[in-house]
């Protein structure tokens, strides 16, 4: 199958932190800025040791205090990763539709994985290039980075970057203790957030954030079907177009 081609759209955050408003101000106090050194944009590899997808929604957002706080009505999203672990790669394929208006974060980017369980907060691990086009339509946003990563914030009492020291690995040890989400100037604590859920490599589709429907054809049997069916069908609304394959990878042994 032949590798598509990899277009990683601007990494930019419009907006300032001085509109975030209520709660999330004060749980944004937490972290400060942090110069913006972008992770390795890097070719996709012949291989993945895992592959992740997250139907994100706005009925699971939380502030940074841990307190629901819903995210933009209607809006939904999915993110879907394929790690390589032994060479600290992630390849994301993000599509989001519903959410409108400027993304805003004090991090390099409005669009992260923060090391947090379901109902709990927790710091932002990975900072995705923004969804684009920026308007009323579907956004998306497909590549691979490599490590070391960072995601722009410090963490009050910090002397590192929120993203210092972690590798995938600790998403394949605990993927349930990872969410997805994207932040907007009217929706600062997110406008939808997911968590991780473990699908199958060598079954994974990409192209447009639509990366989760040939994994639910191939795991339907799983325990995971459920899940992993909702994802499908989020990204068929979202994706609204024919998907086109990257080459697959194999699991490690």
């Amino acid at each position: 199958m032949t590798t598509r081609s990899i277009t990683r759209p601007a990494m930019s955050v419009r907006g300032t932190a001085a509109a975030v408003v209520g709660g999330t101000a004060a749980a944004l106090m937490l972290f400060t800025a942090a110069p913006a050194g972008a992770d390795t944009p890097v070719a996709e590899p012949d291989s993945f040791t895992s592959a992740f997808t997250a139907m994100a929604t706005p009925d699971q957002v939380l502030n940074g205090e841990g307190v629901a706080t819903p995210g933009q009505p209607g809006a939904m999203g999915t993110f879907t990763l394929r790690i390589n672990s032994d060479l600290d790669i992630v390849c994301y394929d993000i599509a989001l539709d519903g959410v409108t208006g400027d993304y805003m974060s004090p991090a390099k980017t409005a669009t992260h994985l923060h090391q947090a369980a379901a109902g709990a907060a927790g710091p932002p691990r990975l900072a995705f290039p923004n969804p684009t086009p920026i308007g009323d339509g579907p956004r998306t946003s497909s590549g691979c980075m490599q490590g070391p990563f960072t995601t722009g914030l410090t963490p009050a009492g910090a002397s590192a970057d929120s993203g210092t020291g972690f590798t995938l690995d600790q998403i394949e040890a605990n993927p349930a203790g990872f969410a997805a989400d994207t932040h907007t100037v009217d929706f600062s604590a997110g406008a939808v957030r997911g968590q991780l859920t473990q699908i199958p490599v060598g079954s994974v589709a990409t192209g447009g954030g639509g990366a989760a429907l040939a994994a639910a054809s191939d795991s339907a049997s799983s325990s995971a079907a459920p899940v992993v069916g909702a994802v499908a069908l989020g990204a068929m609304a979202i994706a609204g177009a024919t998907l086109v394959a990257r080459r697959s990878g194999t699991a490690r042994s």
